[in-house]
C-alpha cells in the first residue's frame, strides 16, 4: 500500500488528506495572525508586520496586497505561495474584466481561488497552498463583503474572521464582541477598524505601534481599497489606548 503521508491526493485509512493537514499546519508557520472586520460601511484588514532582518527594506515587505482597485486581499502562510496567490488573483480578475466589460464581484473571485485550491488536492503533480486568504470589496449590491479561501478551497462570506497562528484565539475574542450586540451588532467606520485592531493586540498581547501593523480598508464612501498611512493608524492606536 502506498503511503499516504507522501501522497498528495490519497486518503488515510481515517479519511484524511495529510498533505493537505500539512499544508494547513504551515499557514500558521508564518507566525502571524490576520483579522478581517466587517461593518456598516467599512471592510477592515490588519495583519501584524515582522521585518527579519534589519538591512530588509521595511516598506519592500507586505501581506496586504490589492487585487484590482476595488478588491483588497490580505494573505497568510508561506510568504512565496502568498505571492503566487495573488498573481494568480490579479490574472482571474483582469481576465473577468477582459471578457465581461466590469470588475469581478469579491464573491465571484473567492469562489474561484477556492475552485483552483480545490483542484490542486486532487492532482499528484501538484501540493495544495498553504496560503490563506482574506479578500475585501464594497459589493454595489450588497454592500460590504468580506470572504475567506482556505488552502482546501474552501470558502465563505464573514462578519469577521481571522487566519494564522492566533486563529482560534482571535475568532473566540470576535464572538465574544458580537454576542454583546446580540449577534447583530453594527460598527461604524472607526469601530470596524478598532475592532480589528483590537482583536490583533488582544490575542498578541502586546501594544503595537504604527510600523508593527498594516491596514487595508474599503468604504462606501470611498470603495477603492487602500492601506491606512502610519499616522492614520497611528491615530487609532490611540483612540484605543484613550478608551482602555
Amino acid at each position: 500500500m502506498a503511503d499516504s503521508s507522501s501522497q498528495i491526493s490519497v486518503f488515510t485509512s481515517e479519511g484524511k488528506l495529510l498533505q493537505l493537514e500539512y499544508a494547513f499546519k504551515a499557514v500558521k508557520t508564518s507566525n502571524l495572525t490576520t483579522v478581517g472586520v466587517r461593518g456598516v460601511d467599512t471592510v477592515a484588514i490588519v495583519t501584524e508586520k515582522r521585518v527579519q532582518d534589519k538591512l530588509i527594506d521595511e516598506s519592500s515587505v507586505t501581506n496586504i496586497f490589492k487585487i484590482n482597485p476595488k478588491i483588497g486581499c490580505v494573505t497568510t502562510g508561506i510568504y512565496p505561495d502568498c505571492k503566487a496567490v495573488v498573481t494568480r488573483l490579479r490574472q482571474e480578475a483582469g481576465q473577468f474584466h477582459l471578457e465581461q466589460g466590469y470588475g469581478i464581484p469579491v464573491e465571484n473571485l473567492a469562489r474561484r481561488l477556492g475552485d483552483i485550491n480545490q483542484v490542486y488536492t486532487q492532482k499528484a503533480w501538484m501540493r495544495p497552498y498553504a496560503v490563506e486568504s482574506i479578500l475585501c470589496q464594497i459589493d454595489e449590491e450588497k454592500g460590504p463583503q468580506l470572504f475567506k479561501v482556505d488552502p482546501a478551497g474552501f470558502y465563505l462570506g464573514y462578519r469577521a474572521v481571522a487566519s494564522g497562528v492566533k486563529e482560534q484565539e482571535s475568532i473566540n475574542y470576535l464572538e465574544k464582541q458580537f454576542k454583546k450586540g446580540d449577534g447583530n451588532l453594527k460598527l461604524s467606520h472607526d469601530e470596524t477598524i478598532q475592532m480589528a485592531i483590537q482583536t490583533l493586540q488582544s490575542v498578541i498581547g502586546v501594544d503595537f505601534k504604527p510600523s508593527d501593523i498594516e491596514i487595508g480598508i474599503v468604504t462606501t464612501q470611498d470603495p477603492v481599497f487602500r492601506n491606512l498611512s502610519s499616522q492614520e493608524i497611528d491615530t487609532h492606536l490611540n483612540a484605543i489606548a484613550n478608551r482602555d
